[in-house]
């Protein structure tokens, strides 16, 4: 039996200091309320979170506390795995619900990473990388990133302007984006070629935004006008320098192989997409490892608008982890509030015209996991 989107919410992704219980709680509402669906008819909550020990919270224990908010006692289980939790815990829930023929499931994705708490999160999070193999050594992610970037401008001679195109147009896919942390903001190309350098060759508009946020999901067997047609999960070497290939995620290939198999359709029958865009360069390899054009070409899509809101294969409209924000477990979550609104026409002033085929990717660490899903509007 086909699985389908039933229904989606998210909050604003900001920096405000609104606990975790009321994130997740409104996200879940808007959710509910979508897809005309009650708390009574879930039958299972699979949630993703990181980062509660270090955002003043010190909640551990996730799913006894949705089990107190959602006043229902059914299966809860947490998900985490870094910033790819919220597209790792819908390809979990996704499978749970083939085995065990559920009718509907909530998958949410939340984090509180902007607190008071701003050394701890900076030390565990930000810096990101495993403590005594990576940060040790200096490689932390925006580090690891830059790395990325330089070994793939240097082998198919992108430029620091073309990853300045991947950030303006982000960002003037978030100005249209009410829930955007960068919303009604604007950013000129100047600004973001004159910004300060991070890691050579990432600057700070090269790297994503963090904030606090909250989005959800839920899964039905009930048909909806959205199908989760495809979904693919893969796991990669911890750290980029271990492969064989910097500038090319296995992990990303693999599951998008297996998201297509399932989706039965090619590439190029994707009509937008929503692409981890940790940092500017991963947009460019990961245009070229989800199949979107040949290796070492993905610089070309950004040059020739091709992934600009009124191009060919639309990118990110939301605004991406860039311009949107990233939340972590969030993410994941809020890509697939992204493409539900366009499949169903409520994306507003970001609405691409034509959309059957929505692709979500999102990735925890270097691309150590990757998740690919794929959504199709019901004919």
């Amino acid at each position: 039996m086909a699985i389908y989107i039933k229904g989606a919410g998210m909050t604003k992704f900001d920096v405000d200091e609104r606990s975790s219980y009321e994130r997740v709680y409104e996200c879940v509402n808007e959710a509910l309320d979508s897809g005309n669906v009650s708390m009574r008819e879930i039958e299972a909550v699979f949630v993703s979170n990181c980062e509660p020990e270090t955002n003043g919270e010190r909640q551990r224990h996730t799913g006894p506390m949705m089990s107190s908010m959602f006043q229902k006692k059914m299966p809860i289980i947490t998900v985490p795995a870094g910033c790819g939790g919220g597209g790792t815990a819908l390809w979990n829930a996704a499978e749970f619900q083939k085995k065990n023929n559920m009718r509907n499931i909530l998958v949410i994705g939340f984090e509180k990473l902007v607190a008071n708490l701003s050394e701890n999160i900076t030390d565990e999070m930000f810096m990101g990388g495993e403590r005594i193999y990576e940060q040790s050594e200096g490689v932390i992610f925006p580090a690891q990133n830059a790395l990325v970037a330089q070994q793939y401008m240097e082998k198919y001679g992108a430029t620091e302007d073309d990853l300045a195109l991947v950030a303006l147009k982000n960002h003037e896919n978030a100005f249209l984006n009410p829930k955007a942390r960068f919303y009604g903001k604007k950013v000129t190309l100047d600004m973001i070629k004159k910004s300060p350098v991070v890691a050579s060759p990432l600057r700070l508009f090269d790297c994503s935004i963090p904030c606090n946020g909250a989005a959800a999901t839920i899964i039905s067997r009930n048909k909806t006008g959205v199908e989760l047609a495809g979904s693919g999960l893969s796991t990669s070497k911890l750290a980029s320098f271990e492969r064989e290939d910097m500038t090319s995620w296995d992990s990303t290939i693999n599951a998008a192989k297996i998201a297509y198999q399932e989706a039965n359709i090619s590439p190029k029958e994707v009509d937008i997409a929503e692409v981890h865009d940790a940092f500017t360069p991963v947009e460019l390899i990961s245009y070229e490892d989800l199949g979107f054009c040949k290796k070492g070409e993905g610089h070309y899509l950004i040059r020739q608008g091709i992934t600009k809101i009124n191009g060919k294969l639309p990118v990110n409209t939301s605004g991406g982890l860039k311009a949107k924000g990233h939340p972590i477990s969030a993410t994941g979550v809020s890509q697939i509030y992204e493409l539900f609104l366009q499949l169903t026409g409520n994306a507003k002033d970001r609405q691409v015209d034509n959309v059957n085929y929505g692709l979500a990717h999102n990735t925890g660490g270097a691309g150590s996991i990757t998740s690919v899903h794929i959504l199709k509007r019901a004919m």
